[in-house]
């Protein structure tokens, strides 16, 4: 695949006419195409996240060699945003205005949808399974056409305090997040999660922005708290510094990270497995490196397609797991829109998802959505790093 700033992938099918792709397209997909958009950093500082959207192209294009879905084929225009809400705004005025794509789906990171929250709402376009847990993804009263897919921020930062809390009670927290709508987010359901004993427990806090350079200062300051306890939230980059500079500069706190940056390769390789044995996160689907899947049917599916696929991607990069599991969600959703592609018909049916079993998510966890309720995933276990591979500790 070919990347550029404004990266379009064809899959092997003639792109839809200029007529087709009017007014009456939001009405009814056409005959043969289904045409979804999506910003994704392939550039940037947050580029790790990368193959998040590679994986979610390749299966649509494996999807489209079996037949499509309902008899369409389903092109995915993902573009190039470099994580910056500015650029996310360009490029999705674009989509929606010149591509005219039916819907928006997976677009990655808390600020640069932000950034088109409230365009997307009054344009009316489908604007789905976002790859972002904030909370305000899950508001059908105020915004209609935007629904998240991963678990919610707040949720898995309360569920790391009240670790603490229970495990250790003699233990101390320090927190450094990312100076955005996301890390944010995180940051507020991890004091919450300490309750009336956060000043007890929480005894250092930073901040860093994502173009930060370096996050040596904070870390510094951090050390100087004492803290047995270190929650990190950010992009891959960012974490590995974290990770290795603490553990250089000899403070040894028992350190957390955000879900979606706890990939092996993404993050915890660049910092030095050694450096990362120990860490914590919690996890939704199956993790890639883990030998306990070897046979599981839905690991054998996604390592074939992998291989068939997306040779290029790693096999050991979580965020190809996250983009596989995302599209073959948005699949269900075109599937149970039967003809009806109306944009009105994709928001009801991707409000009406019921305890949808993907291959690739952790055992008993299923993905169900609702008219009042746009959290399809909203269970998740603790997890921690043994130096090689993940391993599930507890229910979160």
């Amino acid at each position: 695949m070919t990347i550029m700033n404004r990266r379009t992938v064809l899959t092997g099918f003639a792109s839809v006419g200029a007529a087709a792709l009017t007014a009456p397209y939001v009405k009814a997909a056409s005959p043969s195409e289904i045409l979804l958009g999506q910003t994704m950093p392939y550039s940037g500082p947050a580029s790790a996240y990368a193959d998040w959207g590679r994986a979610e192209v390749a299966y649509f294009e494996m999807l489209n060699a079996q037949g499509g879905i309902n008899g369409r084929k389903v092109r995915l225009i993902s573009v190039d945003d470099a994580l910056s809400p500015p650029k996310t705004v360009e490029q999705t005025r674009r989509l929606v205005e010149k591509d005219r794509v039916l819907a928006l789906f997976g677009s990655l990171g808390t600020s640069p949808n932000s950034a088109i929250h409230r365009y997307v709402n009054q344009k009316g376009v489908p604007h789905l399974f976002l790859a972002s847990g904030a909370s305000k993804w899950a508001d059908p009263e105020n915004f209609p056409w935007t629904m998240g897919w991963l678990p919610d921020y707040p949720t898995e930062a309360i569920n790391y305090a009240q670790y603490i809390m229970k495990n250790d009670p003699a233990g101390t927290a320090a927190v450094i997040y990312q100076n955005d709508d996301g890390g944010r987010d995180y940051y507020e359901g991890f004091k919450k999660g300490f309750g009336d004993q956060l000043e007890k427990y929480l005894v250092a806090e930073q901040t860093f922005e994502a173009t930060d350079p370096t996050v040596d200062a904070q870390i510094s300051n951090m050390a100087r708290s004492g803290a047995t306890y270190l929650f990190m939230i950010g992009q891959p980059k960012t974490m590995a510094q974290i990770i290795r500079g603490a553990y250089d500069s000899g403070w040894r706190p028992n350190l957390m990270i955000n879900a979606p940056s706890a990939s092996v390769s993404g993050t915890l390789e660049p910092a030095g497995l050694d450096k990362a044995t120990g860490i914590m996160s919690a996890a939704y689907v199956k993790d890639p490196t883990d030998e306990t899947w070897a046979d599981d049917p839905g690991f054998l599916e996604w390592s074939e397609f992998m291989d068939e696929w997306f040779p290029k991607g790693r096999k050991s990069d979580v965020n190809t797991v996250y983009g596989y599991s995302q599209a073959q969600t948005m699949e269900q959703v075109l599937r149970q829109c039967g003809d009806d592609l109306s944009r009105e018909n994709i928001m009801a049916q991707a409000a009406n998802l019921r305890d949808l079993a993907l291959p690739m998510l952790l055992p008993g966890i299923t993905i169900n959505t609702a008219p009042d309720d746009f959290r399809p995933i909203e269970q998740m276990r603790l997890q921690r790093f043994n130096g090689t591979k993940w391993e599930l500790t507890e229910d979160a």
